[in-house]
């Protein structure tokens, strides 16, 4: 980890400037090139052709989930290294990397270290999501979430009764593939590990469980919300006909019905500051 390109969202509420800054600044301190920078989504994420060419071996993601997602599934196939800081809400991929470690710290244990990992990804067509997959119509509160991260208060009620509605309105979404699976699921979250998917169905039938639901997710701790439904599977559907919104590391997608789910494994391209084996 020697010449560094830094992608970071300006519009995340927790990657600032001001926090950008004074990451620039321990690169500078422990000898590290800064070769380029890119502010997503305002700025593209770099090809890796200009990685290449630019001799960059490291990029360097301070971001939340989806902006990482974006950055991952783009450069799939650039052979570089890839170092995840806590720049988002929940962090689980820098956590899963690094423990509870601060930006700086991973810095400085990284830089000489030449310990990489691989990482599962659920894989639904050309989408990938590295944390994880969140499907059926409770996904819609994605949307109140994302009003409340610009703080808009009445695009918040409005988002959040538009996803109530969706949520408390249909019948759920069947899946295919899942042992002993209810008839649907207000929302479904699928997890990536080394051996297949972590399949977990909530049924939020009445009116207590979608708000705890809802509040799970403008708070951004979905992964605790109940689950009526869990299953390790190599391979899992959904039911019917159409599109349905999937959310990849909480980016909307609109799927096909007929699109099968499964797992895969990236190349061992992501550095590692834990002190276990796997991370």
């Amino acid at each position: 980890m020697q010449r560094l390109w830094f992608v970071t969202n300006p519009h995340s509420g927790s990657a600032t400037r001001q926090k950008c800054e004074a990451i620039e600044t321990v690169f500078e301190e422990r000898g590290l090139t800064l070769v380029g920078r890119s502010g997503f989504p305002d700025d593209p994420i770099p090809e890796a052709e200009t990685l290449d060419r630019e001799g960059v071996d490291t990029l360097v993601l301070f971001a939340g989930d989806g902006t990482i997602n974006a950055a991952l599934c783009k450069l799939a196939n650039w052979q570089g290294s890839f170092l995840i800081l806590p720049g988002g809400t929940m962090n689980l991929l820098a956590k899963a990397l690094h423990g509870e470690r601060d930006p700086h710290a991973i810095i400085r244990a990284a830089h000489g270290s030449d310990r990489r990992v691989a990482l599962p990804y659920v894989e639904a067509g050309p989408h990938r999501a590295f944390v994880g997959l969140i499907l059926g119509p409770a996904a819609h509160w994605f949307r109140a979430r994302e009003e409340a991260r610009r703080h808009h208060p009445a695009r918040v009620l409005r988002a959040i009764g538009f996803a109530w509605r969706k949520t408390f309105g249909r019948s759920g979404l069947r899946v295919t593939g899942v042992p002993d699976a209810p008839r649907g699921y207000q929302a479904v979250f699928v997890e990536p590990f080394a051996d297949g998917i972590d399949v977990r169905g909530i049924d939020a039938r009445d009116w207590r469980a979608i708000v705890e639901l809802g509040w799970d997710w403008l708070t951004g701790d979905w992964v605790t919300a109940r689950a009526v439904t869990s299953a390790r599977v190599q391979r899992m559907g959904i039911r019917g006909t159409g599109k349905v919104l999937a959310l990849f590391d909480g980016e909307p997608v609109r799927l096909d019905a007929d699109q099968a789910i499964t797992s895969g494994m990236s190349a061992p391209a992501f550095i590692s500051t834990r002190e276990e084996e796997s991370a």
